[in-house]
């Protein structure tokens, strides 16, 4: 693998690397993500670093707190999970491109 690679050129190779993932951590934390639960009685807003941002409460939920808790959660957990996925597909894409750095297609 590393029979025909440079080593003098490692120092370019790892300057790129922190170059897209600097890249990608403000991409990231440009975006936000909602998701809505109970028929849009909730929404909750994420931003790409993972911070809540916003929350939307139907006042209709104010008088039923076991609902309040269950939608909640449930809003919680699908924002996180599109943050992380969001996350995920960003690194998997700047990974693709690494074979190139190390003389692979």
């Amino acid at each position: 693998m590393f029979e025909n690679m440079n080593l003098g050129d490692m120092g370019k190779m790892l300057e790129q690397v922190q170059a897209q993932a600097k890249k990608m951590d403000a991409e990231m934390a440009s975006k936000s993500y909602t998701a809505k639960a109970g028929g849009g009685m909730m929404s909750i807003t994420m931003s790409g670093k993972g911070e809540v941002i916003d929350v939307t409460i139907d006042d209709s939920l104010l008088e039923d707190k076991s609902s309040l808790q269950i939608l909640l959660i449930s809003c919680m957990n699908d924002v996180n999970k599109m943050v992380e996925a969001d996350k995920k597909n960003s690194a998997m894409g700047a990974l693709g491109g690494m074979g190139d750095l190390f003389g692979q297609k």
